[in-house]
């Protein structure tokens, strides 16, 4: 199976159409990756829950469903920008292996904000042409080709594997997905639909006081299946309860042994540090009037002292041509008195004497006198110090005002940590704090255990329910067909009991090494676990090293926990032996650098021949995508652009950080 392309159009976020190709295979080379990126809140999840939505409809198992009604879901999945009449529309695009031939399908939902009857319109094309028939039993055909009980193990996101790796037994959906996986639930709905034969064949071969009997004891027993059942979801639902006040006892234990000692002993380098801080605050106000001291304040007057450098510029500039034009003159008379002696004629001594006064009319000053009278030194100096001196003070002044306002914060940083740091008397509070935790961990548990304890006593008395049932049924039903069914119903219930340990050890077995591989082939502490073993009724994961030790999990940082939840998701979709695209959202959770490396190096490029990463910048940042460009195994890449004023998210090519050639719509 191989998703093709994905068509949103108001949905969610996304306004208007848009299209979103996820073909691994560009510019004639297959790869297997698909990255999409965007911020938190961007509309990477809702692209999940198009594609789960596309596939399952009604029953898809979107994130932000909860609890409401589909109609209700569908409303709520409009975009808020559409017109009323605007129709909301899912259209995802795939491709299959059907009968050696390779099929290409097209699944078409689509909705307006009030939808009719309280559901989309389905619409599927196989090969380009409508199939009616197809779209009236599309659930059952899905379940043939990804069922939805094991669709968790392809289709997940960051919060499943944060989930999966803190809790100690897998939860609900991955349980429910383990046992189809490994055709457990198979064998547990027939001997169910063995028990209604058996109760029916009763019923009909009974008289009316007998049926009113079995008819009696079969509400007792159901009943007792309805009060096992609610004490079993008691049960389930209490396990996480149980494991947040493990973890809190475990982080008050923490706190209380780090803080009880640390504050006391940090206290006295707080006092120097305070002590240093003001003391560099004083020499910087010292070195600050030290500077006021100097022609800084003149600075307040900067504008007048422009003024008067300009004035005395101008004033100068008026002298000296003032000297100029008296040289100038007293040089013309000396010519004009030359000119006499060479014998000129008379009219072209006039025309030269004419020609030298209107040249000298551009050497005519302004007979504006001297305001300031100031002299070249003066001005020189009023020059420097209004180009240089006043600026370079300046500088200096706002350095110095930094410096001072840096060593205020750090006082006042110092002096909050001096206040915030704990008294004497705040040691009882987290002492308080442990015992609390303790308490509320000792009182979860012992609510378990009464919850275990009645769980036991409903399973007996329901298996003695079921004896009575029976042997009443012996007694008054003496028919040979009924008794025949009766008897070979048992034995078969026997049967498939002793088919179905098997079956789980065989699967498990499997699956065990199929983990242990994965684990070990993601962590990078190859000789930190050597074989992990699942528990045949919880399948609960246990870790042991090369000599058979047991190896705690608790041992384990975040990061190594999550790749184990990985590597069991990933195990199990490999023991299912379908060629399946995998779609991960907010993939690198809390993982660290060399967690992320091998993540990145051996685990996208080789989970399936497609995988669609939905990630923010953070997770795969430049160097993972650096790593993946390198590796050759990223076919496309979108960036998920997200207007927090408008409230929509536009689908555009390219990574955070350049747009690649072969991205493409």
């Amino acid at each position: 199976m191989k998703f093709l392309e994905l068509h949103l159009e108001n949905f969610g976020p996304y306004a208007g159409k848009q299209v979103i190709n996820l073909r691994p295979e560009t510019d004639s080379q297959t790869r297997p990756i698909v990255l999409l990126g965007g911020m938190n809140g961007g509309g990477k999840t809702t692209l999940m829950d198009a594609i789960r939505l596309a596939l399952y409809g009604s029953r898809a198992q979107c994130s932000t469903r909860g609890n409401l009604g589909y109609s209700d879901f569908l409303t709520q999945c409009v975009n808020r920008h559409a017109k009323p009449n605007d129709r909301t529309r899912i259209e995802l695009i795939f491709e299959q292996i059907v009968a050696d031939k390779l099929v290409e399908y097209r699944i078409v939902r689509y909705w307006t904000r009030h939808p009719k009857d309280g559901k989309d319109v389905l619409g599927i094309l196989q090969g380009g042409w409508s199939e009616d028939a197809l779209t009236k039993t599309w659930d059952e055909y899905i379940e043939n080709l990804l069922p939805l009980g094991i669709s968790n193990l392809f289709l997940f996101d960051g919060e499943q594997v944060k989930e999966l790796a803190e809790l100690e037994t897998p939860p609900p959906l991955v349980y429910e997905a383990i046992q189809s996986l490994l055709g457990l639930e198979l064998a547990k709905r027939l001997a169910a639909d063995l028990e209604i034969l058996v109760q029916r064949k009763r019923k009909e071969r009974a008289s009316a006081q007998q049926l009113a009997s079995i008819e009696e004891i079969e509400e007792k027993l159901k009943q007792q299946e309805k009060e096992f059942d609610i004490v079993t979801s008691k049960l389930e639902k209490l396990e996480p309860k149980l494991d947040r006040a493990k973890q809190k006892a475990q982080r008050t234990a923490a706190k209380f042994l780090s803080e009880g000692g640390k504050i006391a002993a940090n206290r006295a380098q707080l006092d120097r540090e305070l002590e240093t801080a003001q003391g560099n605050t004083g020499l910087i106000r010292q070195n600050l009037g030290e500077l006021a001291a100097t022609s800084i304040p003149l600075m307040l007057i900067e504008p007048l002292l422009v003024q008067a450098r300009q004035q005395g510029e101008k004033e100068r500039q008026n002298a000296r041509s003032n000297i100029i034009r008296d040289e100038v003159i007293d040089r013309e008379r000396r010519l004009l008195e030359h000119l006499k002696t060479l014998k000129l004629s008379a009219k072209k001594v006039e025309q030269i004497h004419q020609f030298l006064e209107t040249e000298n009319k551009t050497l005519e000053t302004s007979d504006e006198l001297p305001i300031l009278g100031m002299d070249d030194e003066t001005l020189d100096r009023l020059t420097f110090l209004l180009k240089y001196e006043l600026p370079n003070q300046c500088q200096t002044a706002i350095e110095y005002r930094q410096q001072l306002q840096d060593c205020l914060n750090e006082a006042e940083a110092k002096e909050r940590q001096l206040a915030a740091a704990a008294p004497p008397e705040a040691y009882e509070k987290l002492q308080n704090a442990v015992t609390e935790a303790q308490r509320e961990l000792a009182r979860v548990e012992a609510e378990r255990a009464a919850i275990q304890h009645r769980q036991e006593e409903l399973d007996r008395t329901i298996a003695q329910t079921k004896k009575e049932l029976a042997r009443y049924g012996e007694k008054t039903i003496d028919l040979k067909n009924a008794n025949h069914i009766i008897q070979a119903s048992a034995k078969v219930q026997q049967t498939l009991k002793l088919f179905r340990e098997k079956l789980t050890l065989k699967k498990l077995n499997k699956l065990e090494i199929e983990v242990t591989e994965c684990f070990r082939y993601l962590l990078h502490k190859s000789d930190l676990v050597h074989r992990v073993v699942i528990d045949t009724h919880t399948f609960r994961l246990s870790l042991y090293d090369g000599g058979a030790q047991p190896v705690p999990k608790h041992r384990l940082s975040a990061g190594e926990k999550q790749l184990l939840a990985i590597s069991f998701l990933w195990g199990l979709a490999r023991v299912s032996g379908r060629n399946l695209p995998v779609a991960i959202d907010t993939p690198l959770g809390r993982l660290d650098s060399s967690h992320r490396q091998n993540l990145v190096e051996r685990y996208f490029p080789t989970a399936s021949h497609q995988v669609i990463l939905l990630s923010t910048d953070t997770e795969i940042g430049k160097v993972e995508y650096q790593q993946l460009q390198e590796q050759k195994a990223i076919a496309r890449e979108y960036r998920l652009n997200y207007d927090a004023k408008q409230g929509q998210t536009t689908v555009e090519p390219g990574y955070f950080w350049e747009i690649p050639t072969n991205a493409g719509p």
